[in-house]
């Protein structure tokens, strides 16, 4: 359990949490300043004219608050949100469905946006720019196309992975913000906010203790609050001081630097099974037993921005660090040996 929890809680949230911690102003979100005063300009100057705001990528490893960033712009601009993401639109006809039914300055989040199909990423081009929609009726000799006028709406794509979009379809959002990890500082804070929403009694210390073991990540911040709560009521007071959080983080193997079983596992295999690599990211998956996927959206960007790995042409390669973290030393032949 304690592996996988990383994975498990960025790829599968808990969305009754969520909507309960989740920021519904700009001045309740913490972190992304720059991004966030970004946003709010574009915002009042939409709502000073009278317009939809333009079409917003949000781009950023899981968890950083791409979704409530969604969600705030569209309370800002008093409009409807409608939710949906790129592997739930099988087929043309559903993303039509969709657009329709949106009315007037209504706001369409579509989340994983780089996993949309190629033929219907090309049935947004024209709503996206002249905000029409061309669709096939009939098939054969009797197909013919009819052009659907649709109201003014505002498009916010959310992807973790902005290389995976084609030109042409990221070419068409004016406005294209990247969310990246944030500082301990402001996990704390946010720590506090969310002891606050559910009732937790939390030290200062106790929050600084899960924020700078939270991997960058306000969503695993989250967790990992409820988790040593859990702890806290059990073997302790309920009072979550600085001990007791390490003792949680301990028994949840979760390190002073934030990283868990499975970021170890994975630093082992390079080290082990690859010599340091270069490794491709295909056989360091199976490896570990994780999906390519998970290791490149989810692990690696931690690893790499903390300076555990290097993404070379050539595949992953551990870095000095990752040595020292597992008490290795590089040998002269490839081989590894212990500290």
């Amino acid at each position: 359990m304690a592996e996988r929890m990383v994975s498990d809680v960025l790829i599968k949230p808990d969305v009754a949490l969520e909507m309960t911690l989740r920021p519904s102003l700009f001045s309740e979100f913490t972190g992304q300043a720059k991004v966030k005063e970004r946003l709010e300009i574009t915002v009042a100057a939409a709502k000073q004219r009278g317009e939809a705001i333009d079409h917003v990528l949000l781009s950023g490893p899981p968890g950083l608050g791409k979704t409530t960033l969604a969600n705030i712009i569209a309370k800002a601009m008093g409009a409807n949100l409608k939710n949906t993401s790129g592997p739930t639109i099988e087929k043309a006809g559903d993303l039509a469905g969709l657009l329709t039914n949106l009315e007037e300055g209504d706001v369409l989040f579509i989340d994983e946006i780089h996993r949309l199909q190629p033929a219907i990423e090309e049935y947004l081009y024209p709503a996206m720019e002249d905000f029409k929609l061309d669709i096939i009726i009939d098939q054969g000799p009797n197909a013919r196309s009819v052009r659907l006028n649709l109201p003014r709406f505002t498009l916010v794509g959310a992807t973790t992975r902005s290389g995976l979009l084609s030109a042409p379809l990221l070419t068409r959002f004016p406005v294209r913000e990247r969310l990246d990890y944030y500082h301990a500082e402001q996990l704390e804070q946010i720590v506090i906010r969310s002891s606050r929403l559910l009732n937790i009694e939390v030290d200062p210390s106790g929050a600084r203790e899960i924020a700078r073991r939270s991997r960058g990540t306000p969503r695993i911040a989250n967790n990992l609050l409820r988790r040593v709560r859990d702890f806290a009521q059990v073997r302790g007071d309920g009072r979550i001081a600085a001990a007791i959080a390490d003792q949680a983080l301990a028994m949840l193997e979760i390190d002073e630097n934030g990283l868990d079983e499975m970021d170890k596992r994975i630093l082992e295999a390079v080290i082990v099974k690859f010599s340091g690599g270069p490794v491709g990211v295909g056989s360091l998956a199976v490896a570990v037993g994780e999906e390519p996927d998970t290791l490149e959206e989810v692990y690696e960007p931690y690893l790499i921005m903390e300076g555990y790995l290097k993404r070379t042409p050539q595949g992953r390669v551990a870095t000095e660090l990752t040595y020292k973290k597992l008490g290795m030393k590089p040998g002269r032949d490839g081989q590894t040996s212990l500290l």
